[in-house]
């Protein structure tokens, strides 16, 4: 199958939001949900297609985004996002995804990695091998990586231990880190403190 040139997003927003105690991705924040910041903030970056994996409360968040989104969204569930890990969720993303160039891996819960992240990534990944970049910050390996679609196989034919890091372990050649001035990509919003956080350094006049 030949590859687009484009690149597509992947948004994991299945899970059940146990350590926040209120329901992540439909959170206020910068006057819309957290899952409308994560998603506009790959469209800002000229994404064009995006691939959202759902699990609890999966109709609501499908509600809420088609009120402002069309085709862009693609939307997918996990049906055993309950006893399930995260690579699961990763695996159904990965089947609904339209054939492309590379696609960005986001957790739903990262609504303020910046736009200048997601291109600078872009404009590093090289033209003749297929890598995975990561963006790092003080040295540290974040999210969102940009993976070609090539690694698509391997993932989905992973069985073992370790999920998506042990499948990193065994590409290791084939990473590539990013340097990035974002304290976005730190930005992964668990718990209560974690949003208040985020809130009161990225939007603290309203939410």
């Amino acid at each position: 199958m030949r590859k687009s040139s484009s690149t597509c997003g992947l948004i994991l927003a299945a899970g059940l939001s146990s350590r926040m105690g209120e329901f992540k991705p439909l959170m206020p924040f910068k006057g819309k949900t957290m899952i409308e910041s994560t998603v506009d903030s790959l469209l800002s970056a000229g994404v064009k297609r995006i691939v959202i994996v759902l699990g609890y409360r999966g109709d609501d968040i499908e509600s809420v985004l088609r009120h402002h989104y069309g085709k862009e969204i693609i939307y997918t569930r996990n049906p055993h996002y309950e006893t399930t890990d995260m690579l699961t969720s990763i695996k159904y993303g990965i089947k609904a995804m339209p054939c492309c160039k590379s696609f960005f891996l986001l957790p739903g819960d990262m609504p303020v990695v910046k736009k200048g992240t997601f291109i600078k990534l872009m404009k590093a990944c090289p033209a003749a091998l297929p890598a995975v970049l990561f963006p790092t910050l003080e040295g540290h390996r974040k999210h969102p990586p940009l993976i070609d679609y090539s690694f698509r196989e391997a993932i989905l034919s992973f069985n073992g231990e370790g999920g998506l890091r042990q499948i990193w372990k065994q590409q290791e050649d084939s990473i590539i880190h990013v340097p990035v001035d974002d304290e976005g990509v730190w930005m992964d919003l668990d718990t209560r403190e974690d949003y208040e956080i985020c809130i009161s350094r990225f939007c603290p006049a309203k939410i």
